[in-house]
């Protein structure tokens, strides 16, 4: 029953960090192609598109760090030491 519970966090984790890198990357797209009302690119403008995708990079960043580091520790409650009591 915990496996389950784990493979459930572990997708709903890999989901969560694809949507925020996917909102980041939309944001930097956005940021990219800022026009004015003019219809021309516009490379001063938009700032605030960069900064949201900054925030999100940064946050997804974290999360994946934080999140692959409690995944490559799952068996560590099952080590066996050779000092540990029998």
């Amino acid at each position: 029953m915990n496996h389950k519970k784990t493979g459930k966090n572990v997708v709903s984790g890999v989901i969560g960090l694809m949507f925020i890198t996917a909102v980041a990357v939309w944001q930097f797209y956005q940021f990219v192609t800022f026009k004015n009302a003019d219809g021309v690119v516009d490379l001063q403008g938009g700032t605030y598109h960069l900064w949201w995708a900054i925030g999100l990079g940064l946050i997804a960043f974290i999360a994946a760090l934080l999140f692959f580091s409690v995944f490559l520790r799952y068996d560590r409650n099952d080590e066996l030491h050779i000092t540990s009591p029998s």
